[in-house]
């Protein structure tokens, strides 16, 4: 039985993974902001990786905000074992080549984590990881530039194995 990457999982299990802080943070938003916590800090702790949100006066607003940057910065950082085909949320997402997903979704981490995990089997040979993802390569890569530290990471292992930088 394969292990969820944890950018799948559901937000209780993720949840339930992480250290929950509530800081004060300095800035706009008025008295408010300097008496009460606000800002959520999570710390998933089996990797480590840590993410947070101090926008918003509302403690709600900034947890659902850190975790969403949670799961997107543990889809960049972590890579999991390619299962040889794509999952059902993958194809479900797929329709003629074509990857459908608002990068505001829910979805997005998991597939994120997907498609770099497709990449980095393919030694982040682009044409090679959308052929498996049963996208284009315009596709993938149109995807990936939605969020900028996957691009960075991306063109970093295509550095490592002697490719040139993606566009």
């Amino acid at each position: 039985m394969s292990v969820a990457h944890p950018a799948c999982l559901p937000i209780d299990e993720l949840l339930a993974q992480c250290d929950v802080r509530h800081e004060r943070r300095s800035g706009p938003g008025g008295q408010h902001r300097n008496k009460v916590a606000t800002a959520v800090v999570l710390t998933h702790r089996p990797t480590g990786v840590r993410a947070e949100a101090n926008e918003r006066r509302n403690q709600t607003e900034n947890r659902v905000e850190a975790l969403r940057r949670l799961r997107v910065r543990l889809a960049v950082e972590l890579r999991g074992p390619t299962r040889g085909q794509t999952s059902p949320l993958w194809r479900s997402r797929v329709t003629g080549q074509r990857l459908v997903i608002n990068p505001a979704h829910d979805d997005f981490p998991a597939l994120l984590a997907e498609a770099l995990d497709a990449l980095v089997a393919a030694d982040y040979d682009l044409q090679a990881a959308a052929a498996a993802l049963a996208i284009t390569a315009t596709q993938l890569a149109r995807f990936l530039r939605h969020e900028p530290s996957a691009w960075l990471r991306v063109n970093q292992g295509r550095r490592q194995c002697g490719l040139r930088p993606l566009h």
